[in-house]
């Protein structure tokens, strides 16, 4: 029977057994109270249900209130027509229906899932949940789905705290079976819709299998749970190293900032002293001529003035006053000293402007080092250190300074072999085209060609005339790339015998940061990233080695170097850059000599690769 009868019980939805009518005026079972308040019954203690409420409209209850069977009530029902579940007249009383479900037991110190139909804040455990309600009961809630025959149905099991994620979200079934081919819950209608033909297992079947690997599962998460323990260890120790650094940076940075408005306060106040002592001198000066011409004119005006009387003076009187007047004239004689031509002070204005010129070009020149730019206006300054554009003439290489197809290049390409007789003893080769950096030495046969101080090797082939090009793999680490000239000594000591440490190599340099370009022991930095394939050009003609970044078929200048083309005069076109001062005065040297690739490993774990190039340019070389 469903609970909208006057007369029905609003928690179990049957018929009032034994009513009770509390003070708001509604009535339920006294079983049920009961068993929503176990501790307080007929003849309970007085405050022993305080803060109890109505189930039905929450009002509460006097703290003395004791619960009393309505007899009034009862006579009403006896006088009811016998309905389902109920004894008609003469008949025998029904049995009473069994004892509600115990809550299940929780494991100590868990939290028990709560009734979702008792009053909030004085929920009771729940003893079973409801998939088909989507919600949990008490043992006095659950009541209804043990009688009511609609509610029987129901699939009851133990308490779910995550009801919703117990049901198939598209058809609101409860998942029953698991599909191992896409690893994943599903229901009934899943299983003969979506995932018919795949391998479908009860939840308790798979459950047992995933529990038999489990312990590999666990032990492989404790060593993952190690690894990331020692890395994060060492992550903590490098923020820890960062912030060190940057503490003591930012200190070191205050400190010279501290230092440098020091020094420009200092400078400003001699630039004001040394206005004000002009001003002062040059002042006192002025003023002194001022007031002398002044008196001047005052004695030079009263002797006028005394000789304007003529007559009425004697003739002493008159020969004193104008002889007075004369010496006046005379001594006033001659135009006054003038303004002055040119004031000290006033060049302390281009001083100070000149010192603020060169102080914002210093703080933007830095700026742009900072930031990875060696942006200059001036050609001979930059770090690219690129010649003047030349004329566009179709024979000669000059368009390869701009980004250009790389079908272009395979014109001159040479076909580079490492050379085994000049390897360093460190240096294991693969073939002809790979070599990579090990720890441990080979035993390579004698040869004077061969590396003993660096971990470098040769490429075949000689490079003496026209124009070459070839690419090169970076795998892995630090590694140079460049030419270096064929009577260079192999035995030379590492600080000077390294590609581009000395006047007879030069190379580009990947140092696992950024690019770079070494020669005659010193560098210029490029900023531009990383790219696995390199291209290297060496016009022998024009004495310029250029450096290439090969991607998707297109090549793109990362640096040329050359000497910088000679004024009418013929002295080279002057530069700051210690760079291109060097390749000016000693870079054309480098082409007085036969050349050959070289490659230099600088990192443990270095590894490169002559990259391959068309097998129809071979033909290209075989005049050469």
């Amino acid at each position: 029977m469903d609970g909208s009868g006057p007369f029905s019980c609003p928690i179990c939805l049957e018929p009032l057994r034994e009513p009770v009518t509390l003070p708001c005026g509604h009535n339920f079972c006294l079983s049920c109270l009961e068993a929503l308040w176990p501790h307080r019954g007929p003849g309970g203690p007085a405050g022993s249900g305080a803060g109890a409420r109505c189930p039905l409209c929450q009002e509460p209850f006097p703290d003395g209130l004791q619960l009393r069977k309505n007899h009034t009530l009862c006579e009403l029902l006896q006088l009811r027509q016998p309905g389902p579940g109920q004894p008609g007249p003469g008949q025998p009383a029904a049995p009473e229906p069994s004892a509600p479900c115990a809550p299940e037991p929780w494991p100590e110190g868990a939290e028990p899932v709560r009734c979702d139909a008792c009053p909030e804040g004085a929920a009771l455990p729940a003893a079973r949940s409801c998939l088909s309600c989507l919600a949990s009961f008490c043992a006095a809630h659950l009541r209804p789905h043990e009688r009511s025959p609609g509610l029987r149905g129901h699939r009851l099991v133990p308490p779910l705290r995550r009801l919703e994620e117990s049901l198939c979200a598209r058809h609101l079934r409860p998942l029953e079976r698991y599909c191992r081919a896409e690893r994943v819950c599903v229901c009934e209608v899943c299983a003969a819709q979506e995932h018919q033909g795949h391998e479908l297992l009860s939840l308790e079947q798979e459950r047992a299998l995933q529990e038999a690997e489990s312990p590999q599962v666990l032990s492989a998460a404790e060593d993952r749970l190690d690894e990331l323990g020692a890395s994060i260890a060492q992550s903590r120790r490098t923020v820890a190293l960062i912030k060190s650094a940057a503490l003591t940076e930012r200190e070191k940075v205050s400190q010279m900032f501290t230092e440098a408005i020091g020094t420009l306060q200092g400078f400003q106040s001699e630039v004001m002293g040394f206005i004000a002592e002009g001003e002062a001198a040059m002042l006192s000066r002025a003023q002194g001529e001022l007031r002398q011409q002044e008196e001047q004119r005052a004695r030079l005006s009263s002797a006028r003035q005394n000789l304007s009387q003529g007559p009425e003076i004697d003739s002493i009187s008159f020969l004193q006053e104008l002889l007075a007047l004369k010496l006046a004239l005379e001594e006033g004689d001659g135009p006054g000293p003038g303004p002055p031509k040119e004031l000290s002070f006033t060049k302390s204005s281009q001083a100070v402007k000149a010192v603020r010129d060169l102080l914002t070009l210093a703080c933007t020149n830095q700026w742009e080092f900072l930031q990875g730019m060696s942006r200059n206006t001036d050609n001979s300054q930059k770090l690219g250190l690129e010649a003047e554009a030349e004329s566009q003439d179709p024979d000669s290489t000059n368009g390869l300074e701009c980004e250009e197809s790389r079908d272009y290049f395979l014109k001159f390409a040479f076909i580079v072999d490492l050379d085994s007789d000049t390897a360093d003893k460190f240096l294991q080769l693969f073939g002809t085209k790979g070599v990579k950096r090990v720890l441990c030495p080979i035993s390579y046969p004698e040869s004077p060609m061969r590396f003993t101080h660096c971990e470098q090797v040769l490429g075949e082939g000689i490079m003496d005339r026209g124009t070459y090009y070839w690419e090169v793999e970076i795998i892995e680490g630090w590694v140079s790339v460049g030419v270096m000239a064929e009577d260079f000594s192999p035995r030379e000591p590492y600080d000077r015998g390294r590609l581009g440490r000395n006047g007879y190599s030069c190379c580009l340099q990947w140092n696992g940061r950024n690019f770079s370009v070494w020669f005659y022991g010193l560098e210029a930095n490029l900023p531009h990233p990383f790219c696995p394939t390199l291209g290297v050009c060496l016009e022998y003609a024009d004495r310029a080695l250029a450096f290439y970044a090969v991607r998707d078929g297109k090549v793109s200048l990362l640096q040329k170097l050359r000497a910088s083309k000679p004024r009418r005069g013929g002295s080279p076109s002057p530069t700051s850059n210690p760079f291109q001062s060097r390749l000016d005065s000693c870079f054309p040297n480098l082409f007085t000599h036969r050349l050959k690739p070289a490659f230099f490993l600088e990192s443990v774990d270095a590894h490169l690769q002559i990259g391959p190039l068309k097998k129809s340019c071979i033909s290209v070389l075989k005049r050469r």
